[in-house]
């Protein structure tokens, strides 16, 4: 979900090669989230895997610190490329492309063993397209122009890493959550919906290996009902006009000041979400946890309270996920509290820092922590990726 600008982009393509130069050989060697307890170990039991992205929120970035990169080999197998791996990074003009931040994400990754997710391919939102891309001109034969410009785009990144990123989120977010139809864009101006099939085309013939993932922030509630209705309508065009999807992204922003403002997950919520993925399932898709992380806007001040408020949901959330055998991914968008972009977005009333990750400020595993492990150590065995 995290975007950032201009200027911090390339303020932290210098601050990522400054880290990757002088700090990377102090990291713990040895293959990643090995360890049995470790939340990929635990998760690698039941044919699941866990991972995290990497990268960083507006203020800071996770990569730098060290102690987040310890982190990050001793809970993970996968990593995902927090917001490098987007058109806003990755392309400063129509012409050009700059992997200098992505490289050094992907590069730590396979140091350590970790599986790569690409995120993403299209961020299908006019709100985060970079600046060139609002007013580009695509001359007298727009259609034409629009498809190569995406083509082009799509190849390059995924032939540039081949076989070194086995996912991608092709399509982010192209659903209207209030409306339930497709975003309008520049793209869509020129190409109508055909732009998500053109994309997964794209991706399925540069990539033909990865699994190719639709990925979204819709939630439970009858607050979401529009949301979920407009991606299954999507996801059915596509499957019957044959376009490569092979995953349904459950972004899983959940709890209050996420993506969604339901602060519970009970018996009616479970009722809605599992009608919604049912449906999804039963298209013969597999389904992805892809950005996990557990909003606490209007919870108690208490910490005591909150994060077992936090860990419950998450607990019932997950648990419920994890009863689909067509899961096996589970990615927690960043690791640690102060890095979160949940952080300075949709604040508490009473000013308290929000706590939506596993671990605390001080690299400490609070309660949702355990929660993920012992959902993990109940969830139902199934074939791994």
């Amino acid at each position: 979900m995290t975007c950032l600008t201009r200027r911090e982009t390339l303020a932290a393509g210098v601050a990522l090669a400054a880290a990757a130069c002088t700090s990377l050989p102090q990291d713990p060697a040895g293959p990643a989230g090995a360890a049995p307890d470790s939340l990929n170990g635990l998760a690698k039991t039941k044919g699941l895997a866990f991972g995290s992205c990497l990268g960083g929120g507006k203020d800071s970035y996770s990569f730098r610190d060290p102690q987040v990169r310890a982190l990050m080999i001793e809970q993970c197998g996968m990593l995902v490329p927090e917001n490098e791996l987007k058109w806003v990074a990755l392309r400063p003009d129509a012409k050009s492309f700059d992997f200098t931040r992505a490289d050094v994400l992907i590069a730590f990754g396979e140091t350590h063993g970790m599986k790569i997710r690409g995120h993403t391919l299209l961020w299908h939102n006019m709100q985060w397209f970079p600046e060139w891309l609002k007013t580009y001109d695509f001359g007298p034969r727009p259609a034409a122009e629009a498809e190569r410009l995406l083509r082009e785009h799509i190849t390059t990144v995924c032939t540039r890493y081949g076989t070194r990123i086995f996912s991608y989120d092709v399509v982010n977010e192209t659903i209207d959550a209030k409306t339930g139809e497709m975003r309008d864009t520049v793209f869509t101006r020129h190409l109508g919906d055909k732009v998500i099939d053109i994309a997964f085309d794209a991706a399925k013939q540069a990539a033909p290996h990865a699994k190719l993932v639709y990925n979204d922030y819709m939630s439970w509630g009858p607050g979401n009902a529009v949301h979920r209705a407009g991606v299954l309508k999507l996801l059915a065009r596509l499957r019957k006009n044959n376009v490569p999807v092979d995953t349904l992204g459950v972004q899983s922003h959940i709890g209050p000041g996420a993506s969604d403002s339901t602060p519970q997950y009970g018996a009616a919520e479970d009722k809605d979400w599992r009608a919604f993925l049912d449906e999804a399932t039963a298209m013969g898709l597999d389904l992805a946890i892809t950005e996990f992380d557990v909003g606490d806007q209007v919870l108690p001040a208490d910490v005591a309270v909150r994060d077992k408020m936090v860990a419950d949901m998450a607990r019932s959330y997950l648990d419920a996920m994890f009863s689909y055998p067509q899961l096996r991914t589970v990615m927690a968008w960043g690791l640690v509290d102060k890095y979160s972009w949940l952080r300075n977005r949709w604040p508490r009333a009473d000013g308290l820092p929000k706590r939506p990750s596993p671990y605390d400020d001080d690299y400490q595993p609070k309660p949702l922590r355990e929660a993920i492990a012992e959902s993990f150590r109940a969830a139902p065995a199934r074939a791994s990726i």
